[in-house]
């Protein structure tokens, strides 16, 4: 039994056989279930409803409500109005979905408000996938694969789960991502992203620690203006009372998280894990808080009174999901930063212990996670976010 586990372990640790030659091919093959899920999702619709009853772009009929209410001067905040003005146009049992961004966020929504659904959806997922395709090239070149870049985007799971919910990780992990690029050679424009990116400002936890540890002043004031610009623009288009809705939404979203109304299943994070295993709430917000603190305290070590490289920008994008007790599958978009950097490293200097592993599990466990948490209860995706942030860490501080 022992020699077994050993031999499974070594397996795992190496995978030396996991060479260009089956990169590739497995590559095609994710990438061809990846659009043929997509063609048939949108081939057996009706009036645009697939065959289990949800909407195209399920998530996305949240902001473009929310754009709709803006045009009509409503407040997207009064979640009985919201559910109103959302059902309107499409009605479900159980399919709601709820808005609990922060008013920045509704600069972003208003102009959909102008559209029908599915133009609207079909500019956002052009936009957004735009901007992050651009931002994941900046680090595809830098990586040398010699992997496709349009290959690589067809196959990462992550992608289909973005475009299925019309959801904003692709908008989020792309100003995330540009930006971490950014900071060495264009410091203002890097922090411009980054006050952008505090739309969804979960994501952004560790960032001031890792400028602050390295000393980017400029991508500092940069981003606190940017932020702090979008803020007020947001009270003077909608007023300040925006943002005291905004507050009191925020609490039924905590609330929502903590009672497992979203889906301990489709959440990614430790806390939502023990959730779904069936931990006290207390012990699973006290788990989330030590790793969210020992991530941050890896991170600041590696980055303390050092410059700003890209081993840390990758150090801090691995860590970003472990961070927040609140991401979901689709949100792991984002891990195509570090896993790109982690792949040109190991091509160039040769792969260390479990860096194989934690890419080949990074990349596809988006495609299982939220299958097994729901269907058979065993959360996957905090361990391989751990494993990815882990191997990213030793090389980093290697680097």
């Amino acid at each position: 039994m022992g020699a077994d586990f050993l031999k499974h372990a070594n397996f795992l640790k190496h995978m030396d056989w996991l060479n260009a030659r089956r990169v590739t091919v497995y590559l095609r093959l994710f990438a061809a279930v990846n659009i043929a899920m997509l063609i048939w999702l949108v081939a057996t619709s009706h009036g645009g409803i697939d065959t289990n009853g949800y909407l195209l772009g399920s998530d996305f009929i949240s902001f473009w409500t929310t754009g709709h209410m803006l045009v009509d001067h409503g407040n997207p905040y009064d979640g009985a109005a919201h559910i109103a003005a959302q059902r309107s146009y499409y009605s479900a049992e159980g399919a709601y979905t709820a808005f609990y961004y922060p008013p920045p966020f509704l600069l972003f929504c208003w102009p959909l408000g102008w559209l029908p659904y599915f133009p609207a959806l079909g500019l956002w997922l052009v936009t957004t996938g735009t901007l992050f395709l651009a931002s994941v090239r900046r680090w595809w070149r830098s990586a040398g694969t010699g992997v496709p870049l349009l290959l690589l985007f067809a196959a990462f799971p992550a992608i289909p789960i973005v475009i299925t919910h019309g959801q904003t990780a692709f908008l989020v992990a792309g100003l995330l991502g540009l930006g971490a690029w950014l900071v060495p050679t264009r410091p203002w424009t890097a922090g411009v992203l980054f006050g952008l990116a505090t739309i969804k400002p979960q994501f952004g936890l560790l960032l001031p620690l890792v400028l602050l540890a390295t000393g980017q002043r400029r991508v500092i004031a940069s981003a606190a203006a940017t932020a702090i610009a979008l803020a007020l623009v947001a009270a003077l288009v909608f007023g300040s009372q925006s943002w005291i809705d905004w507050l009191g939404a925020s609490e039924r979203a905590q609330a929502a998280m903590a009672l497992g109304q979203i889906g301990y299943g489709k959440m990614m994070s430790p806390f939502a894990a023990l959730r779904l295993l069936g931990a006290p709430m207390s012990a699973s917000y006290a788990v989330q808080g030590v790793v969210s603190l020992a991530v941050a305290a890896l991170v600041l070590m590696a980055s303390w009174r050092r410059t700003w490289t890209m081993p840390l920008a990758a150090l801090t994008l691995a860590g970003a999901p472990l961070a927040t007790p609140y991401v979901l599958d689709y949100d792991m978009a984002i891990l195509a930063f570090p896993m790109l950097w982690l792949a040109g490293e190991g091509l160039r200097n040769g792969f260390r212990d479990w860096e194989r592993c934690a890419l080949f599990a990074a990349f596809a466990a988006p495609a299982l996670a939220r299958p097994l948490a729901l269907q058979f209860g065993v959360p996957i995706m905090p361990l391989v976010e751990i494993l990815l942030f882990a191997v990213v860490w030793r090389r980093a501080r290697m680097a």
